[in-house]
Formats: C-alpha cells, structure tokens, sequence
C-alpha cells in the first residue's frame, strides 16, 4: 500500500534531482507511478532532454496533485456530478445569450 502524503498546507516534498523525485513518487505518488516513471525514462534517449524534462515535469506534476486537496476532491468526483455540472454551465450559457 503506498503511503499517503503529508497534506500540509504548503507543503511540497523536494523534486529537485532524479532521486528525490523518485522518493516522492513512492512516499506520495498515485499507485504504479514510481514503476511507470522509470519505464518511460528507461526507454527514453537521456541526451533527448526536451523528452526528460516532459516525463520529469508530468510526474512532478502528479506528485503535485496528491499533495493538493482540492486535486484529489475534483479526481474522486463522479462521472455523474461532473455531467450534471456540464449541463448546467452549457444552459447558463444558452440563456445568457
């Protein structure tokens, strides 16, 4: 079971070398993320930096998103919720006109 991360207000773990991203993809990224990450770098040319940084920036970005409450809320809505939020904006917005 992965832990879950420290949800501390302002709280960022560091993400600054490979091997701190890789620590805080396993103390706070979504499930399979650390696996996944070295996948994709594994199978990336490293003199490709523009690809490196767009894997290290996606993954940063994930951890980022565990670590933010309002994130997660907006992942754990349903499908349903989201329609019905969906269809009432796209009605405002035909009335409005």
């Amino acid at each position: 079971m992965t832990a879950q991360p420290d949800h501390r207000p302002g709280f960022t773990p560091p993400m600054g070398t490979f091997a701190e991203l890789r620590a805080a993809l396993a103390a706070g990224g979504f499930p399979g993320d650390r696996d996944a990450f070295e996948e994709e770098l594994d199978a990336t040319d490293l003199d490709d930096l523009t690809k490196v940084r767009e894997i290290t920036q996606a993954y940063r970005h994930r951890v980022l998103l565990r670590y933010d409450a309002q994130g997660m809320a907006a992942l754990a809505r349903s499908t349903d919720d989201v329609e019905n939020e969906l269809r009432s904006k796209l009605r405002e917005a035909g009335d409005a006109r």
